[in-house]
């Protein structure tokens, strides 16, 4: 037995001493087989006809280690359209086999900063990685065209960079950037028609996000699927109006009673501006049982928890999170994080559930 232990330790040894005498042999086809893979991987081109709904972003303003800011991608038929984009995001598309590529447009709820600040980065990968000839669309209710505008005049020095170093034939000159799609927020319960080629419907309707105006939410139709994005609201008739049987409602939530104990922890040592934030944005949030009964009251098929207030960097925190939540809506419910994927087959009826980080 000696004899054994002794000659598996030699072993041991040496394939650690190999190991290390290799490293660089050994990183380097190791390397080469995970880019090979990575560049190999098209998440949109193998998924099946229908819709699909990537969560790119399911966190907040407030810091979060699992979380990007708020992002959602809906892929239909090869093209992706993005519902804000938040800090983050654009990265984790890369992450996720997601080409920033083949987004077709960018659809913001309303202008708050963590829902636009990717925007920069969207409209460069999605130029420099999908060679495109025309800018991003990027649709929203009537304020955006400022927005398009400044980013496209802080990104023009960085365009015309790349555009001398790669040539216009790789790097379109008219490609770059974004152009911007206003649209007249509709008021009361009223609904507007954003988008409407192919067989694909986006419609857009009015939220309560004061003082943030305008603030829209955005149902999605397509070959009898339906997905409806809240946008950041309180508990809106609107928002159960627009879903009204959907197959998904994506809701944003914030959690009044984890927010009131940051609160009273900023107030212990002093820290009296954001203990005055803390207590302020409850008014303008929905909490997670409130979410719950505008589900119910929607029949939604499934409910699916975004913009996630405050951070949860342990998993040990979603019961408390989600306390209450079984008692108001009996049908699945969703703790979004980043990375899952909703997978809605055409003209079925079934909800499928995937990771793709």
């Amino acid at each position: 037995m000696k004899k054994l232990g002794l000659g598996l330790l030699i072993l041991v040894l040496l394939i650690v001493g190999a190991g290390v005498l290799f490293q660089e042999q050994i990183g380097k086809r190791l390397f080469a087989s995970a880019v090979d893979a990575a560049v190999a991987r098209d998440v949109i081109g193998d998924l099946p006809d229908g819709m699909h709904v990537a969560l790119c972003g399911s966190g907040s303003p407030l810091p979060d280690p699992t979380r990007a800011g708020p992002c959602s991608a809906v892929i239909i038929d090869g093209k992706m359209f993005i519902v804000d984009v938040g800090g983050g995001a654009v990265r984790n598309l890369g992450l996720m086999g997601l080409n920033p590529g083949a987004t077709e447009a960018l659809l913001l709820t309303h202008f708050h900063s963590d829902h636009i600040d990717g925007m920069g980065e969207l409209l460069l990968q999605r130029w420099a990685g999908g060679g495109r000839t025309s800018p991003l669309p990027v649709i929203a209710p009537e304020g955006v065209t400022a927005i398009v505008d400044g980013l496209n005049a802080a990104y023009a020095a960085d365009i015309q960079y790349r555009i001398a170093h790669h040539g216009e034939a790789t790097m379109s000159p008219t490609g770059a950037g974004g152009v911007a799609e206003p649209f007249v927020a509709p008021e009361g319960q009223a609904q507007i028609i954003v988008y409407d080629q192919a067989g694909i419907k986006i419609t857009a309707f009015p939220v309560h996000h004061e003082p943030i105006s305008p603030a829209v939410g955005y149902r999605f139709d397509y070959k009898g699927r339906s997905v409806v994005f809240s946008g950041d609201t309180v508990k809106m008739a609107t928002v159960e109006k627009a879903c009204n049987g959907c197959d998904l409602l994506v809701h944003e939530v914030l959690n009044a009673e984890m927010v009131g104990t940051l609160e009273a922890a900023f107030d212990k040592v002093g820290r009296k501006r954001l203990v005055k934030i803390m207590s302020d944005i409850p008014d303008y949030h929905t909490t997670p049982v409130e979410a719950a009964e505008a589900a119910k009251a929607a029949k939604a098929k499934m409910l699916v928890f975004s913009h996630i207030v405050p951070a949860l960097p342990l998993a040990y925190l979603e019961d408390y999170y989600m306390q209450g939540v079984s008692d108001a809506f009996d049908g699945p419910v969703v703790l979004g994080k980043d990375g899952m994927l909703f997978s809605l087959p055409a003209n079925k009826n079934s909800i499928e559930q995937d990771d793709l980080l």
